[in-house]
Parts: structure tokens; C-alpha cells; sequence
């Protein structure tokens, strides 16, 4: 089979020709895009759980500028979610979560950690650390997402990944600001 516009073939290692010119990659057969998918399933999970892990920190935390960060972060949660679902429509799959055993884990972590402090300060120094694992874990998963779908030359899904990958950038910083404002100053001044 010849490309129309470069008239170049492409032989997978499998022996079967496809269309395609050096940069981009036949989506469906290839191992990266396995692995696109696979990390993409993981992530539609992890943020589904936390519109149920958020919540819960917020009915524990006392600083209202913790509350504001937590409540403004789940309602970029479900908008991430949405964006999650177009990403797999731009690949003609449909949504499908599978279980993350690292944001499992984390929230397990949040969890364990309120349930061990007392409320305030100290709790919600806490629940901004275990908030900021869960950042970086997102970072790092949207950011390796990312760039799987552009070296996929999946363009539409680089566009909604990067969205996101802001988002989450952002709000590390918002959860460090509120640590270093206050909270883990407040923290400091509390006895045990």
C-alpha cells in the first residue's frame, strides 16, 4: 500500500504494510499504543475514586483556604473526567476504568493519616501532604500520557492531556501556597 501524500509504505514488525510516513505511527498495532490505553484506563479510575476521596478530605480539613483548594480541585476533577472521555472517543474506544493500585494506595495513605490526627492544624497539614503525593502522581501519569499520544501523533488527545497536565501543576502550587501561607505554620505553633 502506498501513502498518498509521501507514497512511502510502512512494514510493521509482524510483516503487514500499513499507510504512514516516518513520524507517524499505525495507532492500533502498535505496543505504545497498548500502553497508551492501559495508562489511560489506570488514570479514568484513579480520578473516579477521587471525587470520593476529595470530598473526604474536605469534611476533615478546618483552613478555609484548604477547603477552597479542595473543593475547586473536584470540580476540575470531573471536568478532567469528561476530557478523560473525549480523549478515548478521539481513539474510537469507549471509557473504561481499571483499577490503580498507586492511587489506591494514596488514598489509603490520606485516609490513614486523618484518621490519625486530630483536627486542625496538624490534620490539615496532613491531608495537603497526602493531597500533593496525589498531585505528583497525576503530573507524572498525565505527563508520560502526554507524550505517548504525541509521539502517537494523536493530536487532539495531546491537546486535551496537556489541559489537564496544567490543572494539576496548578494546583500542587495552590496546595503549597496554603502550606506555606499558614497551615504548616499553624502546625508548628500546636503541641502534641
Amino acid at each position: 500500500m502506498k501513502d498518498q501524500k509521501s507514497g512511502s509504505m510502512t512494514v510493521s514488525q509482524n510483516g503487514k504494510q500499513s499507510k504512514g510516513n516516518s513520524k507517524h505511527i499505525p495507532m492500533k498495532s502498535t505496543q505504545l499504543m497498548k500502553l497508551f490505553q492501559d495508562e489511560l484506563k489506570d488514570i479514568y479510575w484513579a480520578e473516579k475514586a477521587l471525587t470520593k476521596a476529595i470530598p473526604k478530605m474536605k469534611k476533615n480539613a478546618t483552613s478555609t483556604d484548604l477547603v477552597d483548594a479542595l473543593e475547586n480541585h473536584l470540580e476540575e476533577t470531573h471536568e478532567q473526567i469528561e476530557r478523560l472521555v473525549k480523549v478515548f472517543a478521539s481513539i474510537d474506544k469507549k471509557p473504561i476504568a481499571e483499577k490503580c493500585d498507586a492511587m489506591e494506595g494514596l488514598i489509603k495513605e490520606a485516609d490513614g493519616i486523618m484518621e490519625e490526627c486530630e483536627e486542625g492544624p496538624m490534620c490539615d497539614a496532613g491531608i495537603i501532604s497526602a493531597s500533593q503525593k496525589i498531585e505528583h502522581y497525576e503530573i507524572a501519569s498525565y505527563g508520560t500520557l502526554r507524550q505517548f499520544a504525541e509521539t502517537l501523533g494523536l493530536k487532539e488527545a495531546v491537546s486535551l492531556l496537556e489541559t489537564t497536565l496544567k490543572e494539576e501543576k496548578a494546583a500542587d502550587q495552590k496546595l503549597t501556597k496554603v502550606a506555606t501561607k499558614a497551615v504548616n505554620v499553624e502546625a508548628t505553633k500546636e503541641k502534641v
